[in-house]
Formats: structure tokens, C-alpha cells, sequence
């Protein structure tokens, strides 16, 4: 393995620790108690396998995630490409990574409408400043504070495995029962999946770059290079997943910003809250800056409006949803991933599938919208809709139980599309 696929792993690393990675393994871990290690190896495949998948599968196009969305049709790939931008920029994403920072760097001393209020005013006031010419000096911010969050986060999570000797809860609710599936189903909500769709140019371009031009070659060395950034996500949600295990006994929390919060208050301090609060903040500024940027970049190509008006119309969008706070976020976002994620990975998987098929449309349509009918069920049911009329026969589908009732009727679509496609239909390799 070369140095390049190594700097270029530890980049993509950089791109995905965000505020995702950090606030749902200490939840599981609090949640999971006795069961923590099988609901944890879940939460990993969709939290760092699939990502890893989606970033390799970008590998295959030569432009971007909607040139893989279009197999489907031209305005499904319009569509589903700016639902996914949305979710990981204005819509969640960016809020997220705002109120994440909040929550540890501030509310462990002060709380309270107001100091959210100022907090996310300055905060979004400097992403939009940086944002309007993003240059050089993001990239170096993340190269320092990459490493330095690491340290920090392996720190926590050594004084997590030598301090904290409280023993584990039982399992609550859908652990006790299923905690792998469980722990599959939460990984959906680090948006790695979905964001991993918008990066993975970055990652092929930056491999260009360095003189890697063949398809097989640059498949083979995105795969490598995501290795290495899954070594890392791994380590990280093993260890924090476990601190919110061994805190479950210690009190309640609102969320898992609040949880490592109160791991580092207890462990180190008032002052080890506070130096890990004020990296945090630094890393998710860096993090909200790459996706306006990102956001930026793709609609000023599909709409007419300027790459400025458009970062400005996010970040007020962002700044106004930020105020709603952290678990107002999460309320809101989990429905709607329940919805795109399943879409997401068998379009990822779809691609790599692809030569089984000759990319036909047909395959990738059926698949995708029996795929897309079943998860907008589970979708409106989490957002609290009661859909009585359909639910019995919702509930006979196979891994219905466990909240993968998409899988089996993703199969039926592709093989149906497989029995209607038209002879021979051209390769989408490149």
C-alpha cells in the first residue's frame, strides 16, 4: 500500500468524522448494555461497510453519484442526488454538526434558547464567510485537527476502558431482542452511506490526480484507501460506543453529546469537557464548511442560481434549523433516512452487481422502486403516520421485524426487471 492511498485514506476519514460519528455509539452503548458488541458489529456495516461500498461504487462513473442514480432514469437521479445533498447539508447534516458543537462545548457550562441562539450565530456567520472562497486553509484546518481529535477521542476512550468501572445495564427494547439488526438499522443515521455518494468524487479525482487513470485501478485503490478509513471509524465507535455502555448506570441522558460530555467531565474534569467541547467545534465547523461547499457546488450546476446565493440560502436554512436543537434534529432526521437509506445501499450494491446483468435499466427500476415503496412505509411509520390499511400485510414480509422489510421485495424487483429487460444492453463500465 503506497503513500498516496494512505494520505488519501486518512482525507476521507477527515470528510466523514463529523457529528454522526460522535452522538450515536455512546447512544447504542447506553441502550444495549449487556448486548453492546453485537449490536455495535451492526451499527459497523451500515456505519463504515457501506460507506466504504458507496465511496468504491463512485469509482465505477465518471462524474458524480447522480451519473449512478440516472441508471434508474435521468429524474430519479436528479431527484434522489438532491434529496441526498439536502439531507447531508441544510436539512440534517449541517444542523447536526452545529448543535453537536454546541452541546460540547457549551451546554456542559451554560445552556438555554439564548446561548444557542449566539453560538449558532457566530458559528454559521464564519461558514459563511469561509464558504464563499473555500481554499486551501480548510484542508489544512482538517490536517491538524484530524490527529488532534483523534488524540482526544483515544484519550476518552483509554480512561473509558481504565476508569470507568460501572458494570453494563440489560439491554432495553429492541436490543434485548434483536441487537445486531438493531445496531444495523441505527448505523443509518451517521449518513455516511448517503454522504460517502457526494464524496467519492472527491476521493477518484484526488487518485487522478496522482496518476491512477485506469477504471480497475482506481477501483482497486479507492477500495484500499477506504480500508483505512474504515480501520479508523471502527476503532473510533467500538471505543465510544463502549463509554456509553459503562455510563449507563451513572444517570440519564439526552443524547450522545451529552453523553461524552459527561465521560470527559467525569474522567478529566470540567477542563477535559472543555478542551474536548472546543475540538469538536473546530472539527464540525470544518466539516459544515465542506458541505456547504459541497451543497454549493452541485446546485449551482442543476439550477440557474449563482454558487453564492446558493451557499447563502443553505446556511440560513441550516442556522434556522440548528436553532430547533439536537434532539428536534434527530426527531426528524430519522424518518427520513429510514426512507433514502435502503434506496442507497441497493443502488450501491446494484453497481457492483452490475456485470451479472449487463447494467440493464430494467434490474436497477424494479429493484429501486419496490425498494422505495416498502422504505417510504417504514419512513411515514417512524414520522408517526398510522397506516392501518397496509400494515398487516407489511408485517408478513421477511426481516419486516427487525426493519429490513425493504431486502426481500429489493430482490423480487431486480429479478422481475431481469425477466423484462431488452437484449443486449450496453455496459455502464468505463
Amino acid at each position: 500500500m503506497n503513500k498516496n492511498t494512505v494520505i488519501i485514506g486518512f482525507m476521507l476519514f477527515a470528510l466523514f468524522f463529523g457529528a454522526g460519528n460522535l452522538i450515536y455509539p455512546p447512544t447504542l452503548g447506553i441502550d444495549s448494555g449487556t448486548s453492546y458488541w453485537a449490536a455495535i458489529a451492526g451499527f459497523v456495516i451500515t456505519g463504515v461497510g457501506l460507506p466504504i461500498l458507496a465511496v468504491t461504487a463512485i469509482s465505477f462513473v465518471k462524474n458524480d453519484a447522480r451519473e449512478l442514480a440516472d441508471r434508474v432514469h435521468p429524474l430519479f437521479g436528479l431527484i434522489f442526488t438532491s434529496v441526498v445533498y439536502l439531507a447531508i447539508g441544510p436539512f440534517f447534516g449541517i444542523p447536526r454538526a452545529a448543535t453537536v458543537a454546541y452541546e460540547m462545548s457549551v451546554e456542559p457550562f451554560t445552556n438555554g434558547a439564548l446561548a444557542l441562539f449566539i453560538f449558532t450565530t457566530i458559528f454559521f456567520l464564519l461558514v459563511y464567510l469561509v464558504s464563499l472562497n473555500p481554499s486551501k486553509m480548510v484542508d489544512r484546518i482538517g490536517q491538524f485537527l484530524t490527529p488532534i481529535l483523534l488524540i482526544a477521542i483515544v484519550a476518552l476512550s483509554v480512561g473509558g476502558f481504565l476508569l470507568l468501572d460501572h458494570p453494563l445495564e440489560s439491554p432495553i427494547d429492541k436490543y434485548a431482542s434483536s441487537p445486531f439488526f438493531s445496531g444495523f438499522v441505527e448505523g443509518y443515521l451517521t449518513m455516511d452511506a448517503i454522504a460517502a455518494l457526494a464524496f467519492g468524487i472527491i476521493v477518484v479525482n484526488a487518485f487522478k490526480d496522482r496518476g491512477v487513470t485506469t477504471q480497475n485501478e482506481l477501483v482497486k485503490s479507492t477500495l484500499k484507501a477506504g480500508m483505512i478509513t474504515g480501520i479508523g471509524l471502527i476503532a473510533v465507535y467500538g471505543s465510544i460506543g463502549w463509554i456509553g455502555a459503562k455510563l449507563a448506570s451513572t444517570g440519564s441522558y439526552d443524547n450522545g453529546g451529552d453523553i461524552l460530555s459527561s465521560a470527559a467531565n467525569i474522567m478529566f474534569g470540567s477542563f477535559g469537557a472543555l478542551l474536548l467541547g472546543v475540538i469538536v467545534s473546530l472539527a464540525c465547523f470544518t466539516t459544515s464548511v465542506g458541505l456547504i461547499v459541497a451543497c454549493g457546488q452541485f446546485f449551482a450546476k442543476v439550477t440557474r442560481l449563482s454558487y453564492k446565493s446558493i451557499i447563502l440560502i443553505i446556511t440560513i436554512a441550516s442556522y434556522l434549523i440548528a436553532n430547533q436543537g439536537l434532539n428536534t434534529i434527530i426527531s426528524y432526521s430519522v424518518p427520513v433516512l429510514t426512507f433514502i437509506y435502503p434506496i442507497a445501499i441497493v443502488l450501491i450494491l446494484l453497481t457492483f452487481m452490475q456485470g451479472l446483468f449487463n447494467g440493464s435499466k430494467a434490474v436497477y427500476r424494479g429493484a429501486i422502486l419496490l425498494t422505495a415503496i416498502t422504505s417510504l412505509y417504514d419512513g411515514l411509520i417512524a414520522y408517526g403516520f398510522e397506516l392501518n390499511a397496509i400494515t398487516p400485510l407489511m408485517e408478513k414480509l421477511p426481516f419486516f421485524s427487525v426493519g429490513l422489510g425493504w431486502v426481500v421485495p429489493a430482490i423480487i424487483g431486480g429479478l422481475i426487471g431481469l425477466l423484462f429487460r431488452k437484449q443486449p444492453e450496453p455496459s455502464y463500465t468505463h
